[in-house]
């Protein structure tokens, strides 16, 4: 592992690959600070970009997005009380008070510094886990692939927010999509309709870009009225750290919560589809259970800030587990990293790190070196991004979908990856209009293949039985935790509504 490690800091450590990793996260950390934008949309915007360059290249640019995008997102939480990113909710809770009381400075500096070291230790965490779990999951075959991939599939869709129904029901139309073009094994062509752009399937980056990227410009442009620019107010002294912005005495005093919320979301991150959206909120609860004082979350204490966003930047090692061992994304970030993966003719599974053990272990560099450049940019540019809060929205939303129409088109320079990237912005945004999560689907598009490949191959080998599916120790666990997921989440469900009819008649 040592040997690897110093072959993959050799890869990145020239001027080029850092100046990627540097516009990277630069560019993460501005996606991140606008409310509306995220690390998603960065990634799936400039994922075209890296057709051209190698695989170490690409994905030094990407990570620098990741780290920025999943960063940034604390100052407008603190400064506008708007979260810039999904994993920044709960930042809003301690830190918009924070600032009210005139400690935005010191709100700043908690959460670069819990960030920074949680992203740290969340990256030795990948690093130390991700070769072992490949390792073992080498001895899987289609059986156990079969399993995995059907209980990331229903686990990603149980424990989306609203309803478990439209949950299951987006992974289906994911699947659906999936099967467009030639079956594998025996590339029988399905619902091509007579088009051969349909031959080979949809492309993936125009999935990913249209889902995330362009359902969202949509969703936003029909709020025009609505969008403001609540940064064009703001007084810029406010982003004034002294020093660290916070003494080093009193992050010791957090350690306990740091420590705490640092492994709940390391253990989220793991668990695919669900991401540091989930993770702060939860990190944030339970801060506020154990504390000795939770009268006075919300009131502006550093704790709520510490579990907000130590959580959300330990996901970060923890989404890239299952991707780097194991082939599934842990989050829509790493969704669009799967895909990039898979642009650079690298094959993402359990012998991505044998096949490839430089590159691998060249992206863990990357992410150390993003994570450092992410806490010297924050304390550098700290004015500079607080007035990017004042643009104009509607100088950027125009670029970005001309951005995504021309990467979708780039890729394989086909008008017809253009016109599929619209379509599935279109249904993205429908999907979101209608409250049907955009996850569970893009999940079902990406594990599709594996669940149909592994399932034929595993009905090959047993002719034409399903038994060994169950009767295999490991398959049949995971398909036991499926099953699980999902009464779980349907006992939460019923819960729930017993609850709101209570509280109704009440």
């Amino acid at each position: 592992m040592f040997d690897l490690i110093i072959e993959g800091f050799s890869l990145v450590l020239n001027f080029h690959t850092m100046l990627l990793i540097l516009g990277g996260t630069l560019l993460g950390l501005m996606f991140g600070l606008i409310p509306g934008l995220s690390a998603t949309m960065a990634v799936a915007i400039c994922l075209p970009i890296t057709y051209g360059m190698g695989p170490v290249e690409g994905f030094a640019l990407l990570i620098g997005l990741y780290i920025g995008g999943s960063s940034g997102g604390f100052i407008p939480s603190v400064l506008l009380n708007l979260p810039g990113t999904p994993s920044s909710v709960a930042t809003t809770f301690d830190g918009y008070p924070m600032a009210q009381k005139g400690l935005a400075g010191r709100a700043f500096g908690i959460s670069i510094i819990t960030s920074f070291w949680a992203g740290l230790i969340s990256i030795i965490v990948l690093v130390l886990v991700a070769e072992p779990l490949a390792k073992f999951a080498l001895n899987f075959g289609p059986f156990e692939f079969f399993a995995v991939a059907l209980l990331a599939l229903t686990l990603i869709s149980s424990l989306s927010e609203g309803s478990l129904l439209k949950a299951l029901i987006a992974a289906l139309l994911g699947l659906t999509f999936a099967f467009v073009g030639s079956a594998p094994i025996d590339a029988y062509p399905r619902f091509t309709f007579g088009m051969n752009e349909l031959s080979a399937g949809f492309n993936m980056l125009p999935v990913l870009i249209g889902i995330f990227a362009i359902s969202e410009m949509l969703k936003i442009i029909e709020n025009k009225n609505k969008i403001s620019t609540p940064g064009s107010q703001l007084n810029i002294d406010q982003a004034k750290i002294k020093g660290l912005g916070w003494p080093l005495k009193d992050f010791w005093k957090q350690k306990w919560n740091f420590i705490r919320s640092t492994i709940i979301g390391l253990g989220i991150g793991i668990l695919p589809g669900i991401g540091g959206g989930t993770a702060n909120l939860v990190a944030y609860g339970t801060a506020k259970k154990q504390s000795k004082y939770p009268e006075k979350f919300g009131t502006g204490i550093d704790d709520g800030v510490v579990a907000s966003e130590a959580s959300n930047n330990a996901t970060i090692g923890g989404d890239m587990v299952p991707l780097i061992s194991l082939g599934i994304p842990g989050d829509t970030v790493t969704a669009m990293l799967l895909g990039g993966l898979m642009l650079h003719g690298l094959q993402p599974g359990p012998l991505l790190i044998e096949q490839n053990g430089p590159i691998v272990y060249s992206i863990y560099a990357a992410l150390f070196i993003a994570n450092i450049f992410m806490v010297i940019l924050l304390y550098l540019g700290m004015r500079g991004f607080v007035k990017m809060l004042s643009i104009e929205k509607y100088y950027l939303y125009p670029i970005i979908i001309a951005l995504c129409v021309v990467g979708a088109f780039g890729v394989n320079n086909r008008l017809f990856d253009a016109f599929a990237l619209l379509g599935f912005g279109i249904l993205g945004y429908l999907m979101v209009k209608t409250k049907f999560p955009l996850v569970p689907l893009i999940l079902g598009f990406i594990l599709g293949p594996l669940l149909e490949t592994n399932l034929r191959r595993g009905l090959q080998l047993s002719d034409g039985s399903f038994m060994p599916f169950v009767t295999e120790p490991i398959s049949g666990l995971f398909l036991l935790a499926t099953v699980l997921s999902i009464v779980f989440s349907v006992i939460k469900e019923r819960k729930s509504r017993m609850n709101k009819s209570a509280n109704i008649a009440g």
